[in-house]
């Protein structure tokens, strides 16, 4: 793990490498959650998390679902959706002016879960929300927009 202090300094001259989870229930709604950190602090956004380095992308995708949903042995479940470009005029800590760049991995899979139940570490809320519900709704950050707009009528 990175110092804050060596993680800003990778943040300013690299683009991190993130992996966003798309999951719908069976009625074909899609979770979001309320973000409580930066960048996209106070947006509705799709869960999701960064790639350690020299962690391998099933593993990634293994934490990331257990970290962000609570969700173990999904191996297989997750259909990938996309290589996708975020950029961000903040970085971590908010900072302005302190650019984030992300090459994210989009990835989908089904299963209901109860938002009560979900953790609370990068979400203050979570609601199931249709495609097309999300991409009307202007809360939701527009890189999570984006993912739905081809499904939406």
């Amino acid at each position: 793990m990175l110092s804050p202090a060596d993680f800003r300094r990778a943040v300013e001259m690299l683009p991190l490498v993130s992996i966003d989870l798309l999951l719908h229930d069976g009625q074909g709604r899609y979770l979001t959650g309320l973000r409580s950190n930066p960048p996209a602090q106070g947006a509705w956004f799709v869960p999701g998390g960064r790639i350690r380095k020299n962690e391998p992308l099933a593993l990634a995708l293994d934490r990331i679902a257990r970290e962000e949903l609570g969700l173990h042995a999904m191996a297989g479940a997750w259909t990938p959706c996309g290589v996708h470009e975020h950029f961000y005029s903040t970085n971590f800590a908010g900072e302005i002016n302190r650019s984030t760049h992300y090459i994210v991995l989009a990835y989908e899979a089904e299963r209901a879960l109860e938002p009560a139940s979900l953790p609370h570490a990068q979400h203050r809320g979570y609601r199931w929300l249709s495609p097309a519900a999300i991409v009307a709704d202007p809360d939701v950050h527009p890189y999570t927009r984006a993912y739905f707009k081809e499904y939406a009528p």
